[in-house]
This record gives structure tokens, sequence and C-alpha cells, in this order.
């Protein structure tokens, strides 16, 4: 890029343009997952929807491969790029809240904190991220499975409607009411299909849950996830579960002798009437009992930044994942087995309870699929010392193939790492990726926004791993 074009691009650019060499750039080009060590031509870090615009122009322009960057944390590193430009959405951090209509319009730079933070002042959620500096983007458009999504839907299935920036430059608002494919294909699809600007949720009441965690040493592990599938198999809609397997942590609340022991985890929120609530998760209170019960009422804002702890930015992560459409005695077996093999440090084990409010949603209406899974599974291979990669990833790798029998093939792409073409077809099944495929095609032909889990559009080759 020759310096004419650069102040060009400056000058009708309302942002940050920054380059390599510049102050701010060993910051603006890192994401959340420390593996990911790449280096932009250009980060244009925006401030409007014409911003994003001209970002995007100015990329196709040079031939640039675009990067889209909201919250960062995504496990793959789509947030960034080589020698391409990053279209960074992180300024753009505004949010209106309306009240009395529920309904909360939000720019795609906000994490989960930013945006519970503003809809907690009145009394309001929808579904977010387990941890809070995951960006509602990425979140969203990947489907969005969090601890409030059994009773009102995942995110994506509170998303009423979207403001749209495509590969040519256009603004469009997708609804079920205007250009209802697109909207279609936001809600699960990811970032194929073009740059949101604005998002506009559903909002439900969740000033305060009843929720937190409780904890039990790993010697019990297969005991606590036969009676975790036990209590989860008739529990309400307000209730969404997590089983966990982990290091405990060197936290005062913890019992000396369970500190830095590897431990598994119950981790819950219930939502609704608080009475109904309490008496909903007595029996997780009662049952072992176990080591720790940090379990009770307390603000759904507190809730959500209750594990950040756990996912430090800056840490290698390695992940692998999977739907299981019921939790046998073999499935249990394997899991308890692998985990046991974890390790310790950072590496997490995550049962997702699914069902709910999200098994009743039809198939066809979202991109979202296989919302009839019992669990979603992630195994979560986390360090910070480089030298050790290669003992974490050969964990999660044999953990996965172990698992493999017992999952029905198919995976939550926000969960997904780089796994080549054959992996994101598998994560929707042949019918709904030919559908998102074909809205590919309608909004972005050329593949522009490719660095994703990424949707061929319709008509073109393959790429098979």
């Amino acid at each position: 890029m020759d310096e004419k074009t650069l102040k060009a691009f400056r000058a009708g650019f309302q942002g940050e343009v920054v380059l390599p060499g510049d102050a701010a750039y060993e910051t603006a080009r890192r994401v959340w997952n420390g593996m990911i060590d790449r280096r932009p031509a250009v980060i244009a870090r925006c401030r409007s929807t014409a911003d994003v615009g001209r970002a995007i122009a100015f990329g196709r322009e040079g031939s640039l491969p675009i990067a889209v960057r909201g919250g960062a944390h995504n496990v793959a590193g789509n947030a960034t790029v080589d020698d391409g430009i990053v279209v960074d959405l992180s300024p753009m951090k505004g949010i209106e809240v309306d009240a009395g209509a529920r309904r909360a319009f939000a720019q795609p730079g906000m994490t989960w904190a930013d945006f519970d933070q503003a809809t907690a002042k009145h009394g309001l959620a929808t579904t977010g991220g387990l941890v809070s500096s995951t960006g509602i983007a990425g979140f969203t458009l990947g489907g969005g499975i969090g601890g409030l999504m059994r009773a009102p839907g995942l995110a994506c299935d509170n998303l009423v409607g979207a403001a749209v920036v495509t590969a040519d430059g256009r603004t469009l608002h997708a609804s079920a009411a205007e250009n209802p494919d697109l909207y279609w294909a936001l809600r699960g699809g990811g970032g194929n299909f073009g740059v949101v600007t604005r998002f506009d949720f559903r909002l439900h009441p969740a000033a305060t849950v009843v929720g937190g965690m409780t904890l039990y040493p790993a010697t019990r592990a297969a005991a606590v996830l036969r009676y975790f599938r036990e209590f989860t198999a008739s529990a309400p809609d307000e209730l969404t579960a997590l089983f966990g397997f982990l290091t405990a942590p060197p936290a005062p609340f913890l019992p000396a002798p369970m500190q830095g022991m590897p431990a598994v985890a119950i981790v819950l929120c219930c939502s609704g009437d608080l009475a109904e609530a309490e008496q909903t998760v007595r029996g997780i209170k009662r049952w072992g009992p176990p080591a720790v019960d940090l379990i009770g009422p307390m603000p759904y804002l507190a809730l959500q930044s209750m594990l950040d702890a756990g996912a430090p930015s800056g840490a290698h992560n390695y992940w692998k994942a999977g739907y299981l459409d019921r939790l046998d005695d073999a499935a249990i077996d394997t899991i308890v087995e692998h985990a046991a093999r974890m390790g310790p440090g950072l590496s997490q084990v995550h049962l997702h309870q699914m069902g709910g409010a999200v098994a009743r949603v039809p198939g066809e209406a979202t991109a979202f699929t296989n919302r009839q899974a019992a669990f979603a599974v992630n195994v979560i291979g986390m360090w910070t010392d480089p030298a050790e990669t290669a003992r974490h990833v050969a964990w999660a790798r044999g953990f996965s193939e172990a698992l493999q029998p017992h999952t029905n093939g198919g995976v939550y792409v926000n969960f997904l790492g780089d796994e080549g073409e054959d992996r994101v077809r598998a994560a929707y099944g042949p019918e709904t990726y030919a559908r998102l495929a074909k809205v590919k095609a309608a909004y972005d032909p050329d593949n522009v926004f490719k660095l994703n889990q990424n949707i061929r559009p319709a008509g073109t080759p393959a790429r098979r791993q």
C-alpha cells in the first residue's frame, strides 16, 4: 500500500487507522487466544457503520483479506489475519435499552460485560456468554449457548433484527419482515454474510437469579456426573446447568486440601420466581453433600462474571467439541477417564445442558442446528507456557477421538477451531449448509467474508480436507 492510498483512506475514515510500527499496533493486533499470533497490514478501528463500509471497500480495492473483530474471543483466531485488514468493531460500544418494550439496540463492539451492565439497570437481560469478556456479536451470530437459554432460548433466538453491511457496501436491515433469508442465516450462520453493526435483542426479566456452583473432589466425578444426568433430566426450563472438570483454584472459599487439586463442578442459573428457583436447586445443594456450595440468590450480573478468572486473555487455547444426544454410562465413563488425564492448570471440560426452549424452536426456523441434543461438550485445552503446547493439544485430540462414538457428529460453531471445511459442513448438516450456501451466494458471492467458519457460496467448488 502506498502512502497516497493510505492517506485517501484516512481522510474518509472517522476512526483510528493502526499500522505496523504504530504505538498501538502490538496491543491492537492481539486476540484472546494466545496461540494466535498474526500481523495485519492495517487495523481499521471503526466508529460508525460508515467506517465499516469504508474499511470493507478499502480491503476489497487493495485485494486484502478481510478479518472482522468484535470481542476477539473466537478460539480459531478469525478476528485477525496476516497481511490483511482487520475491520475492528471494538470501539463501537453504543447501546439503547427500551425497558418498556423489553428491547436492546446494541453495537457490535460490546462484550457481554458491557451489555449486561446496561440492561441490569432495568432488571433485564438476554442469553449471554459464559465469560463476560466474550463479544456479543460472534457469540450471537454463532447461536449463543448461555446460562439463561433454556427459558428464553439462545442468543440468536432473541435476535429480533440486525443492521448489516454487506460485501458490496450496502447497509441492509434483516428481520422476519425484511430480508428474511438473511435474518434466518444470521441466527447461527456466523459472520459469513456481512458485518452486523446493530443488534436488536429481545430482553427478559432477570435482575436476580438463583445461581452459582457446587464443587466436589474429582475422585467423585463419575457419581456426581450420573447424579447431574438425573437431575437435569427433570429440570424445569428456568434452570440451565453446566457440568465442569477443572483444577480447583487457590481461592479462600475453598478448603485448603482442595486447592490446586482436580475437581468437578456443577454451575447453575435458575431464573423466574426466586422461591421456586430455590426449591428447584435444593437437590444439587443437598446431594453428596458438595465440598463447596456457592449456590444462592445473586444478581444475574454477578453470575455472568463468576467464571471469568478461568478464561484469562492471552492464555493458549485448543478446543475440541461435539454434541451428545444422550449421556449414557459408557459416555460418562469415557468422559471421566479422559478428564482425569487433563493435568493441573487452566484446562477444563464443559458439558452444557441443552433442551427447554432451545429444543422447542423448529429446526428450520434458524441456521442453528442440533437443537435436540441433550448436551454440548467442550474439551478446553488451556495453558500459558508455549512449551506445553504439544501435551495439551494431544490431550484434547485424544479426548475427542475417544468421545466420538458417543457424539452425534455435529459441533457448535462457536466452539469450533480451525478444523477445515468438512467439519463446518458437519456442524450444520447437509440441508442447513446447502441453504446457507444459497444465502451466501446472494449476499457475498465472492466470499469476501471467509475468515470465519466459512460457508462457501453455492456454485463454488468445495475444498475437501
